[in-house]
């Protein structure tokens, strides 16, 4: 029992021995002395963790990112990217707090921190910044988390463990969710780390909002750089519903907030009228270029030599997890992905979804499965189906799923090898890894069409006959190229550069 709640229990003991109010009185004082003020916002918050643990709870999570996510090692990159970082913690309200930046080798476009000092920005949200204060914006914002304490917060109402749940992200496991909710959380090894990449609910967002406009204007930057970010990652948001037809990439950077906020404008805004005295940076755009020149674009070779065992199936749109070390086959339709020693097969199928009924239905009428056992409903990445298990016609266990994708049903056996020898808690660990499997089940996303061969971003001025349509017959993006090399140079949905201007292409 922690000192806190031996104290409350004592405490409500004297309760019993004084009057309800002198008891009520004290054990308010005993709480009241467990809340900490806040060191960005002066405001007092209950919590029960001390500066020293919460840099202990970052080391540890940081090992645990580390397991699961690559990190980028371009250092022209990344010590830029320090650089700035370093430049904003500077000003903010924890100068002291030993602060540590990386770049994840990832295509997501994203960015979190973890307690204690950790910010990591993804490559994918890099590629589409076009200045150094936007860069810096992105920092700040991850800086205000830290600040505030928000995770640490999180922790205090016990909500930290909820809010990775509800967007699907569970430690050293694959992760389901209610909405499309991105990889990245779902294979993250750290539970603080999924809670910051989906964010912290509205209020605290936009609290890490005004924070880092305040840590811009402070540091030298234009404040409103942050709304130069918010509208590059709308206009992703507009670019997946409304052409690819998928949904939003980004989950806890400025997710909450719609395009014309007026709460964030006006944070901003005060954020710049309160620091009257600050000198502007005078910021030259070409060290931004030469920084960003050469930055991957889409999926990077050495990120692919370490992710887990990720199956593309590019014709049919999706992409899922097989247990590390099994083999897979496949023909234009299927794939069959094999256990060492054949102890165990998935399979995935398709078919054309002739009759709108539940994917529960679909298991018990379309496949004559009418037994089914450890039956659950799937809800996964905007994706529904149903999974159980049962004793198929050869009397081996057998885990099925069917998953619902656009007007295609997707259907997954997991079959186990039964030899007569195997142990009833072998079969059971041997269905986990295939339910943990069926699970990663998603559609792939617009980034990672682009894995054949490695992209990279260079730095051209345009032309006084410059068009994005031209730019785009020639470029080497497989899929909406035009509307990607818009996104790219935020000219997205219409525009076009004056003559002379420096773009992004893709070489």
């Amino acid at each position: 029992m922690s000192v806190l709640a031996k104290n409350t229990f004592s405490m409500s003991i004297l309760w019993k021995s004084f009057s309800p109010s002198l008891g009520a009185a004290l054990i308010g004082l005993l709480l009241l002395s467990a809340c900490a003020v806040n060191p960005a916002t002066g405001r007092g918050n209950f919590v029960l963790t001390s500066e020293r643990k919460e840099i202990e709870i970052g080391k540890e999570e940081h090992e645990k990112v580390l397991q699961s996510m690559p990190l980028y090692e371009d250092e022209k990159v990344v010590s830029y990217v320090r650089e700035v970082g370093q430049r904003v913690v500077a000003v903010s309200h924890r100068p002291d707090l030993e602060y540590h930046f990386f770049v994840i080798d990832s295509p997501e476009i994203n960015a979190f921190a973890l307690p204690g000092g950790y910010v990591y920005m993804n490559r994918g949200l890099l590629t589409y910044l076009n200045s150094e204060a936007e860069l810096a914006a992105v920092l700040a914002h991850e800086i205000g988390h830290i600040t505030a304490r928000h995770a640490i917060q999180q922790q205090g109402r016990g909500a930290l463990a909820n809010t990775a749940a509800n967007v699907g992200g569970f430690v050293a496991a694959v992760a389901t969710g209610s909405g499309y909710i991105g990889s990245q959380i779902a294979e993250v090894g750290s539970i603080w780390a999924a809670a910051g990449l989906s964010g912290f609910g509205r209020e605290h967002e936009l609290e890490a909002d005004s924070l880092g406009a305040e840590y811009l204007a402070k540091a030298g930057y234009d404040s409103k750089a942050m709304i130069g970010v918010l509208t590059v990652l709308k206009n992703q948001e507009d670019f997946n519903v409304k052409v690819a037809n998928r949904q939003p990439r980004y989950h806890g950077l400025f997710s909450t907030h719609p395009r014309n906020d007026t709460r964030l404008q006006q944070a901003i805004t005060l954020a710049g009228n309160e620091v009257e005295d600050r000198q502007p940076r005078q910021v030259d755009h070409a060290v931004f270029r030469e920084k960003m020149n050469g930055l991957v674009v889409g999926q990077s070779q050495s990120a692919a030599a370490q992710t887990r065992n990720r199956y593309y199936q590019t014709l049919l749109g999706y992409t899922m997890v097989f247990p590390d070390e099994w083999g897979i086959e496949e023909t234009p339709t299927t794939v069959t992905a094999t256990a060492p020693g054949s102890a165990a097969t998935i399979k995935v199928e398709v078919q054309r979804l002739q009759a709108n009924k539940e994917p529960r239905l679909f298991i018990r009428e379309d496949l004559g499965i009418t037994a089914l056992q450890q039956s659950e409903e799937l809800n996964q990445y905007r994706l529904r189906g149903y999974t159980g298990t049962h004793i198929n016609a050869a009397g081996n266990p057998e885990r099925v799923g069917v998953i619902y994708f656009g007007p295609r049903v997707f259907i997954i056996r997991g079959e186990v090898l039964n030899d007569g020898e195997g142990a009833k808690e072998d079969e059971q660990a041997m269905d986990e890894l295939l339910l943990s499997s069926v699970r990663t089940f998603r559609a792939i996303q617009a980034n990672e069409r682009m894995n054949s061969t490695e992209m990279k971003i260079r730095y051209v001025q345009t032309t006084e006959n410059f068009s994005f349509d031209q730019l785009a017959r020639l470029s080497r993006l497989p899929e909406y190229p035009e509307e990607t090399l818009r996104l790219l140079n935020a000219y997205y949905p219409v525009g076009t550069p004056k003559p002379g201007e420096w773009i992004k292409i893709v070489e």
